[in-house]
């Protein structure tokens, strides 16, 4: 670590050849030509509406994210009103859009602003910073674009700007080299055109400064950049080595009733598909009849199961089991059970569900299997 530590050191020293104001010059030329200015979230100043949409783009494209943006504004066009509204409302809206902990964190901070900032979105930074799913660069982001503050920002697409072009060695995930990676942002950001020049670098990243096949001839920053005189540049950024994700097995139980709805409860409000409705689940290869009789107090016929579906998160990948089922006699849910609904999939209400359960829901409709049970 302290050989880390030195090396990054060094390059910070080393990296004074570059000069910062040319570096600026010739992105923001750039950015003035062909950058991005007709995204959605463009269009106004109004902090909320930039803090959503730096939210959404968290570890999601632009081009996914658009139609999401647009419907969740309609719902919920200021920070009063996602501060009122109801959770299974707030992740309805974001359904599909995956990472479900930012639609968590968004509506406790819509709170949090109310609450405590009188509805208005804060302009100190270290106040910003301490609201749920905010850190320091979506804070710096947010302040730049609203208010014009000079600060740094360290997305994923900067990380990659930066590392090329000092064609950092260090993994980029450590801690020193994201010491080092601050302590350029902060070199490069201007004092003037500070919402452009954030935007640019970040436009930069995520049109030519790709991930793979990176349009090195069309950058405006090629002839200061480390990575492309080495002739390399996919080298960079440097990644740890990958580790092979776990896989989970799980069953789902998509149980109907005699009316064809389908049994639903809702997850609790942490971890992994936190506050949304999903099917029962159970372990792979355990008796489901047994299982619902003991957990919910039902009793079940259970079919053919579905082939499966596999799902993947950051940290493991799920792999999914969908089992339909048959209620059977006149059963009641247990009473400490999770909330639990009959849901009916030919009438789809406002609730938060996870994509896979969404999917098959959808399937469970297509298949007509809900319409034999009427």
């Amino acid at each position: 670590m302290a050989r880390h530590a030195a090396n990054n050191e060094a390059l910070l020293r080393s990296s004074s050849h570059i000069n910062s104001r040319a570096l600026r010059r010739r992105l923001l030329a750039w950015f003035d030509r062909h950058g991005r200015k007709d995204l959605p979230w463009q269009d106004s100043r109004d902090p909320y509406r930039i803090w959503v949409s730096e939210i959404m783009l968290q570890q999601t494209q632009v081009s996914t994210v658009i139609p999401y943006y647009e419907r969740f504004l309609k719902r919920f066009p200021d920070v009063q009103t996602l501060a009122r509204a109801k959770l299974d409302s707030v992740l309805h809206h974001w359904t599909g859009l995956g990472y479900y902990a930012r639609a968590r964190n968004l509506k406790r901070a819509a709170e949090t602003i109310v609450s405590q900032h009188s509805g208005r979105f804060p302009r100190n930074i270290e106040s910003v910073a301490t609201l749920p799913g905010i850190g320091r660069s979506t804070a710096g982001a947010i302040l730049a674009f609203a208010f014009e503050q000079r600060h740094p920002i360290l997305d994923g697409n900067v990380k990659r700007v930066l590392t090329r072009l000092h064609a950092i060695e260090t993994p980029v995930l450590q801690r020193d080299t994201e010491t080092a990676l601050w302590a350029l942002a902060e070199r490069y950001t201007p004092k003037t055109r500070v919402a452009d020049y954030t935007q640019a670098i970040m436009d930069l990243g995520a049109t030519l400064c790709r991930t793979r096949k990176p349009d090195c001839p069309a950058c405006p920053l090629q002839q200061a950049c480390a990575a492309q005189a080495q002739g390399q540049p996919e080298k960079f950024p440097v990644r740890a080595a990958r580790k092979t994700l776990p896989v989970r097995e799980i069953a789902m139980l998509m149980i109907r009733d005699a009316r064809g709805h389908v049994l639903l409860t809702q997850r609790p409000p942490v971890g992994v598909w936190g506050g949304l409705w999903g099917f029962p689940e159970c372990a792979l290869g355990a008796s489901a009849m047994d299982h619902c009789r003991a957990t919910l107090g039902l009793r079940i016929i259970t079919e053919t199961p579905w082939p499966v579906r596999r799902h993947g998160f950051s940290h493991f990948q799920l792999h999914i089991t969908p089992i339909p089922a048959r209620l059977t006699g006149t059963s009641r849910m247990a009473m400490e059970c999770a909330p639990a609904v009959w849901y009916n999939p030919e009438k789809p209400d406002v609730r938060g569900l996870a994509a896979p359960v969404k999917r098959l829901l959808q399937q469970l409709r297509a298949s007509r299997i809900i319409g034999e049970c009427t």
